[in-house]
């Protein structure tokens, strides 16, 4: 007997139906996925199975599956197939002969060895072959059988989102691996969240960090949150705007190559770099957030939802060439820029489509350069090829969108913070358009967020180097 699971129908065999040596199986290949859903489901994070650093130094020489993953096909196929719906585990035994790798191809058997009348109970001998032909697992099942006949249509598994916020933050590193680490003036780090953030950016290689404020409430902000300060340079003011007024001063020297902010609002700290004319660039400065978001294939950058509050059409430009032109410092050689608004069609009672409209032709003009816009987008098929396509809509960007250009400040935090607590999306935010970038962070950004924010501006950090290099004095 050779029963299949792709059926869509599923039918059980009752006890009176059951023979002595009949028999069922299924297929199944293992996969890196497999392995993380099992682990995410029993929390089972050996590093056996998840870290394949550690793995291929363990006996088995790489990551091998969890060895239940293996006995829980055992359950599906008697739970699903043979004897099917209905049928009620008393007892598993179970030997693990083999690992079971990424890639394997399984052949999961159950044969029947014992019955027994009274009870309705079962017997069957397991046997897990891999494609191989090894065997890598074995048992005995014993199940109470079903004794009442159903056919039922098949009930579809749900379907599980991994997302592996940590591989996404080391991915994420692995971009300044070979760049060394930049003078950062982290300007008022005088709560334990902001504090913690430059210090773990400096352990991670990726800052040089200068603490500016007032040195005795730094250090008795780190003396309550045990974070060390040996060797840190500390440059003592008296309050924020001080230390704004201080960070800007440096980076107009060239003192430092970055900013960091602090516990400091944000308007403070970009006052005091728009203050020294030898920080501009000629360029709208302007935000942009970077998110790794778990339904969405690869990470997306979203602007301005932090710094520009209404940007008329001149500023848009800015703020899209800002983006485009780190995005291409991230590794995307073309960026898509889908423009939003509420519609996709232009409509003159809907400003945003307006400027969509016009920052398109104005790109195909050349006035924007390096990247592909269209707009206007609405946010559904901006991100979404289904969506596009129910809609009718031909375009490259559409579904594929590497950054979404929202057409002011409150529609793009709203939409950057529904990313994060509704969706789980992974954010880290930097400020551009002046001589040097600054780490944008929130109050309420964890230690990784900050972390990858200072990575960012490590990034444009080096290649302002490559584009402008530094004077020697």
């Amino acid at each position: 007997m050779n029963l299949s699971l792709d059926n869509e129908l599923i039918e059980n065999y009752t006890f009176s139906e059951i023979k002595l040596g009949q028999s069922a199986r299924l297929l199944r290949t293992l996969t890196l996925e497999d392995i993380h859903a099992f682990a995410a489901v029993s929390g089972d994070t050996n590093p056996a199975h998840m870290d394949s650093v550690y793995a291929s130094e363990s006996l088995f020489h790489g990551v091998i599956a969890h060895g239940m993953w293996s006995g829980a096909l055992i359950s599906a196929l008697l739970g699903t197939q043979f004897p099917g719906p209905g049928t009620i585990y008393q007892d598993q035994a179970l030997h693990f002969v083999k690992p079971v790798r990424v890639g394997d191809t399984l052949t999961v058997t159950v044969t029947v060895t014992a019955l027994n009348s009274e009870n309705k109970s079962v017997e069957l001998d397991c046997r897990v072959f891999n494609q191989r032909g090894e065997m890598v697992l074995n048992g005995l099942a014993k199940v109470l059988a079903p004794t009442t006949k159903v056919r039922l249509p098949r009930v579809m598994a749900p379907q599980i989102q991994l997302f592996d916020p940590q591989s996404r933050f080391n991915q994420l590193l692995a971009l300044g691996e070979k760049l060394e680490a930049v003078r950062c003036a982290v300007v008022h780090p005088c709560d334990a969240g902001s504090l913690s953030g430059a210090m773990d950016s400096a352990r991670y290689g990726l800052i040089v960090p200068v603490l500016i404020g007032p040195e005795v409430r730094i250090r008795h902000v780190a003396e309550e949150a045990g974070i060390d300060l040996t060797g840190v340079e500390i440059l003592s003011v008296p309050h924020s705007h001080a230390a704004a007024e201080k960070a800007a001063e440096m980076a107009a020297a060239w003192d430092v190559e970055m900013l960091m902010k602090g516990s400091l609002h944000t308007d403070e700290l970009i006052h005091a770099v728009l203050a020294r004319p030898q920080l501009r660039t000629g360029r709208r400065m302007s935000h942009v957030f970077r998110f790794d978001v778990p339904l969405y294939h690869k990470p997306l950058l979203i602007t301005d939802a932090a710094l520009n509050i209404h940007p008329t059409l001149k500023e848009k430009v800015d703020i899209i060439q800002n983006a485009i032109d780190f995005a291409r410092v991230l590794g995307v050689a073309e960026p898509k820029v889908a423009i939003l608004s509420a519609v996709e069609m232009v409509n003159s009672n809907i400003p945003s489509t307006l400027d969509a409209a016009a920052l398109c032709k104005m790109a195909e003009r050349g006035q924007i350069t390096g990247g592909v816009l269209d707009g206007p987008l609405a946010f559904d098929n901006a991100i979404s090829m289904q969506a596009a396509q129910i809609k009718n809509i031909e375009s490259v960007v559409a579904g594929h969108a590497d950054i979404l250009a929202v057409p002011d400040l409150e529609s793009g935090n709203m939409l950057a913070k529904q990313l994060e607590y509704l969706a789980g999306a992974s954010g880290s935010g930097i400020v551009l358009g002046a001589r040097v970038p600054i780490a944008l962070t929130s109050r309420a950004d964890g230690p990784s967020n900050r972390v990858a924010s200072a990575l960012l501006a490590l990034l444009v950090a080096h290649n302002s180097r490559r584009d402008h290099p530094r004077p020697v004095w």
